[in-house]
């Protein structure tokens, strides 16, 4: 399979791989998806192809609530590395949404990565600051991108994308707060709130995203380990191998099923100084530490900080 993705992204064309729904209906007809607590959505599951490969690189479903623009929920890569999207645990999200919901401000604003932004809208009706499909930054394997325009204009498409210069805009400080030093991304973020009530909620696959973003600012790899029976231990050790062989700083870890673990690396030193690096349980920090923002809830990959209206003492 990758071996024929160099072919067709050394061969400059239109985009390669498609998307192709497969099936649609209620929640009724995706039960495994556990979207009960949300019965008017909508579903529809699509294989993504790449022409020539017999099997899905990935498999993707899709929500929306009436004629509203369709939402990526939940997302499996089957390529051997993420392909526009990196793989989530949609139990995670349904856990999520209803503490979320419950326990912030309805007058409240909600910042996230966009695709969790857009998530976190859908199933809380919450405010977010992020509403649109950003396709940013564009996940492909580096052998795509003599078609990178082809594969950003088929994405506009598909998803229908008609963001703003300002939500763009927006986005792009969002990211640059998250890459900051602590107390100066805390800061930004609450000048980006504009004066609200504001919640951040981040995932610990927004490593990898803020990498490919702000390469410059945080350096982050990844690997996969096989979790078999259980063995915590066994793995714990393999991880901390891994880091000190290629000489990484920290790792966090996210479970991706019962018996396959992920593990984010930071390469260096500054980009654990990062607010989001700071925001996450990498090692050997722990959460609750960060004194920018205040920790409210965890649940699986995800964090919910609290952004205080004012800066902190250092007292």
């Amino acid at each position: 399979m990758l071996g024929w993705f160099a072919f067709l992204w050394l061969s400059p064309g239109p985009a390669p791989y498609h998307y192709r729904l497969v099936e649609e209906g209620g929640i009724d007809k995706f039960s495994k998806l556990g979207l009960d607590a949300w019965p008017d959505l909508g579903i529809s599951k699509q294989e993504i192809l790449v022409d020539g490969v017999d099997e899905p690189v990935a498999v993707g479903y899709l929500a929306r609530r009436g004629n509203t623009k369709p939402v990526m929920l939940a997302w499996e890569n089957q390529a051997g590395e993420p392909v526009v999207f990196v793989d989530n645990k949609l139990s995670e999200l349904t856990m999520l949404a209803p503490a979320i919901a419950k326990h912030v401000p309805k007058d409240a604003v909600v910042f996230a990565w966009w695709d969790t932004s857009r998530q976190i809208q859908l199933l809380t009706g919450l405010e977010t600051v992020f509403t649109s499909h950003l396709s940013g930054p564009l996940i492909t394997p580096s052998l795509w991108q003599p078609r990178i325009e082809a594969i950003e204009k088929y994405e506009r498409e598909f998803w229908g994308s008609t963001a703003s210069a300002e939500e763009k805009g927006k986005f792009q400080r969002f990211a640059a707060a998250l890459s900051a030093e602590s107390t100066e991304g805390a800061a930004m973020l609450r000048e980006l709130a504009g004066g609200r009530e504001a919640y951040v909620v981040v995932h610990v696959s927004d490593l990898y995203k803020l990498g490919l973003m702000r390469p410059d600012r945080i350096g982050v790899a990844y690997k996969d380990f096989p979790l078999k029976g259980g063995d915590v231990h066994g793995l714990s050790a393999m991880v901390k191998r891994w880091e000190l062989d290629n000489n990484y700083t920290s790792h966090t870890l996210h479970g991706l099923s019962e018996d396959n673990m992920r593990a984010y690396f930071l390469t260096d030193e500054k980009s654990k100084d990062t607010l989001l690096a700071q925001m996450l349980p990498n090692t050997p920090s722990q959460l609750g530490e960060l004194k920018a923002v205040q920790l409210v809830h965890k649940q699986g990959g995800y964090v919910v900080y609290k952004i205080p209206s004012a800066q902190p003492s250092n007292t």
